[in-house]
């Protein structure tokens, strides 16, 4: 997907930073607390995020100024030496993306600055509701995005033909094969899989699970549509049921506790 940096937010009450996990989840994971919406949401406080994230060396990643979480990151360090000893090289594109970031993306290909896959100019598409459609197949709403919680990257290229041949088809069957023994599962598989729900297949996108399925439980019981505002064409959230649709559209694989 799109590049990202580092933004910092306005400060919000620190009495928001974390709240107590509900009783009533199932889901294991070694997370003792509840994330707050707002980081959720990808708006953390300036000390949320430097709580939580960790910058990515160069060594691992086509730029400098990245953050990933924490604990995905040290993942992902185990799997890249893993990958690397069989041949496999695995660079992150792109990782933990803010609120604004994501707002970014999503106006530019809204308003026509960033051309649509398939060549699509979104000016073209007078409906708003259609307009937001063809802008989902591949990217999120801000808002709703799991890049916001750092436990998401990209890797390697953000096309899947890239992964159907020559190095980058091994590069995904690795992934494949080896990725969950890290930790690291791909969220966006065929939709067909999914309902033909959700965003597109993407072959890039790896999510860390011991952390992700516990945000995704958390965004599930807190976040509401008048969260997901803000930017243009966000009144088209609620009329495309986004939260079900995109949000907890996932590959199973990709989910811990019941379902």
């Amino acid at each position: 997907m799109d590049t990202t940096e580092n933004t910092i937010v306005p400060e919000l009450d620190e009495k928001q930073e974390v709240q107590d996990k509900p009783a009533k989840t199932t889901i294991m994971s070694t997370i003792d607390q509840w994330p707050a919406k707002n980081i959720l949401i990808g708006k953390p406080t300036a000390r949320q995020r430097d709580s939580i994230m960790v910058p990515i060396p160069s060594t691992y990643a086509n730029r400098t100024g990245m953050l990933m979480h924490r604990d995905a990151y040290k993942a992902f360090l185990d799997m890249h030496s893993a990958a690397e000893s069989e041949g496999i090289a695995l660079r992150i594109i792109s990782a933990y993306r803010s609120f604004d970031h994501q707002t970014r993306i999503w106006e530019n290909k809204w308003n026509g600055r960033q051309i649509l896959h398939g060549n699509i100019n979104a000016l073209d598409i007078s409906d708003p509701g259609e307009r937001a459609l063809e802008i989902l197949r591949f990217s999120a709403m801000p808002g709703t995005s799991r890049h916001h919680w750092g436990t998401d990257i990209d890797l390697n290229s953000l096309n899947n033909d890239y992964f159907a041949s020559g190095r980058g088809k091994q590069e995904y069957m690795w992934l494949r094969e080896n990725a969950h023994k890290f930790g690291f599962c791909q969220p966006y598989t065929s939709n067909e899989q999914r309902g033909f729900t959700g965003y597109e297949e993407e072959k890039w996108h790896w999510s860390y699970k011991p952390v992700a399925s516990v945000y995704l439980q958390a965004f599930k019981e807190q976040v509401d549509y008048s969260d997901i505002a803000g930017f243009d064409g966000w009144e088209t959230a609620q009329q495309l049921n986004v939260i079900t649709r995109y949000v907890l559209s996932i590959n199973g694989e990709c989910i811990i506790g019941d379902r």
